[in-house]
């Protein structure tokens, strides 16, 4: 089982378009030419079954194909995005112990984790992999986790692994016995990089799904309807960054013949939800996963028609996955109370480059500690309340950011806003609001002082308001919030515009 075959044995034609970008197409038979030109650059260089290889490519028809080249030829792919810092791109090669980079230049042999250095034969083996610089039989490709909590961590993905997660959630979406109706499956657009996750996770699901593709250079409002209504497009993945811009564009107006969205990669409020569903008329699917399990809770399109009032959810679990909301004792919480949330799929990932699996993550079961917070609902759909790192603890009442964040952009002078703890004498912590104004708009603090007393109980009401022209995301669109904490407590963001 190698997911170089999605691309290599999949249902289209030769002379069939494939891979589209916004001005380009190549076909079927192209891009499986293309990936056995890598594939065969790849032996040629005296890189075996179980090495390393980075990509650090821009979107497009050439990333796909090396990604599936380097499965052609048993070895193990390593994403490096082109737009990181040069120290990032140099620490993912060596943290990962990749002998080989391609890049628009072409490939070459990497030494010591520096893809610019010349070498003569293998480089130096990597701490990422076995005594031989190997990886395992079965390693297909190393993604990192977001950094959200913490410095970002290389996880070893197999193929075996990842086609599950792939089929879990088809399954779902396509039950067994639905009847098809003989016709390809319209393409699946990627609008996320193809060096995170999302886009890789995406671009494999659509041709396992036996989709083209449409992948966009970088997201953009415009191009976005251009492509949906050229190539037809009835659902597509959207991360909520990129729901709220259309949301925003005045001048994107219908999305047609557009019917479904799937939120991934962060949490989606259901107020941003509903701003996109109701300009659109687009139904809005949320999901969960992580890098380490795969999606493991979603939507499907019959959840949407029958709950509409639970948008805020992230779904229900997929075919084959397990879950349970616990307490710190790891005693099942009541229906409707918040926990941890655990998870036991069918599949997760191997464990992480360098050394070190998920058992310490695991408990008794078999079920991984997510990190987030959540509470189950009567009909099973999953509320996720944010990260256990993430809650803010005001004298003892806890404090959700996600939820003090949701009212703030009820204002329509808030673009975007975090909720970060500060630490209190009193207290412990307190919340305190990074918010970052509209064009033309001021932050008036005690009008959103006000306006979070009419929507939260008072402890949760930030004690200050602070205008910030960004708060850090990361190419995910999740929030930094250990990195806007310390921005904050050194004193980087200036005084606090109000105090409560």
């Amino acid at each position: 089982m190698n997911l170089a075959g999605v691309l290599m044995d999949h249902p289209a034609a030769d002379a069939d378009g494939l891979l589209f970008t916004v001005d380009t197409t190549t076909t079927a038979g192209q891009a499986r030419a293309m990936a056995a030109e890598v594939a065969g650059t790849l032996r040629r260089a005296g890189v075996g079954p179980g090495r390393a290889v980075a990509v650090r490519l821009p979107n497009g028809p050439d990333a796909v194909c090396a990604m599936a080249g380097i499965w052609l030829a048993g070895a193990v792919f390593v994403p490096v995005n082109p737009r990181a810092a040069a120290v990032e791109q140099r620490h993912m090669l060596e943290a990962t112990g990749a002998v080989g980079l391609i890049d628009p230049d072409g490939f070459r042999i990497v030494t010591d984790g520096d893809a610019d250095a010349e070498a003569d034969g293998d480089a130096a083996d990597g701490d990422a992999a076995g005594d031989d610089g190997r990886y395992p039989d079965g390693s297909a490709f190393v993604l990192w986790t977001s950094g959200t909590t913490g410095p970002p961590k290389p996880i070893v993905h197999t193929h075996q692994a990842y086609l599950e997660m792939i089929d879990r959630v088809l399954h779902t979406l396509r039950p067994a016995g639905r009847r098809r109706s003989g016709r390809p499956p319209t393409p699946n657009l990627i609008p996320t990089s193809l060096a995170l996750n999302s886009g890789i996770y995406n671009a494999i699901f659509g041709l396992r799904a036996g989709a083209a593709l449409v992948i966009m250079a970088g997201f953009d409002p415009q191009t976005f309807a251009v492509l949906v209504r050229r190539h037809g497009i009835r659902s597509t993945v959207l991360p909520p960054a990129s729901l709220v811009a259309l949301a925003d564009a005045d001048d994107v107006t219908d999305l047609a013949p557009l019917r479904y969205v799937r939120s991934i990669t962060a949490p989606l409020s259901a107020l941003q939800g509903r701003r996109f569903a109701d300009k659109f008329g687009v139904a809005v699917l949320n999901s969960y996963g992580q890098a380490e399990l795969g999606e493991v809770v979603g939507w499907t399109a019959a959840d949407a028609r029958a709950h509409p009032e639970k948008l805020g959810a992230a779904g229900r679990p997929h075919s084959g996955v397990d879950l349970k909301v616990v307490d710190d004792d790891g005693v099942a919480v009541p229906t409707g109370a918040v926990g941890r949330l655990l998870v036991r799929p069918g599949r997760m990932a191997a464990g992480y480059a360098g050394g070190g699996d998920l058992g310490d993550r695991l408990d008794a079961e078999g079920y991984l500690d997510t990190g987030d917070l959540a509470r189950l609902d009567v009909d099973g759909f999953v509320w996720i309340e944010g990260r256990g790192g993430d809650l803010i603890n005001r004298g003892g009442n806890k404090v959700f950011p996600e939820q003090v964040e949701e009212v703030l952009r009820l204002s329509p002078a808030v673009a975007d806003a975090a909720v970060v703890p500060a630490a209190n004498d009193r207290l412990g912590e307190v919340p305190v609001a990074l918010v970052v104004p509209r064009d033309g708009a001021t932050v008036d603090p005690a009008g959103l002082e006000r306006l979070c007393r009419r929507h939260l109980s008072p402890y949760k009401v930030p004690v200050s308001f602070v205008a910030v022209p960004q708060v850090a995301r990361n190419e995910a669109g999740k929030l930094l919030r250990a990195q806007l904490a310390g921005a904050l407590a050194a004193g980087r963001f200036g005084p606090a515009g109000h105090t409560t």
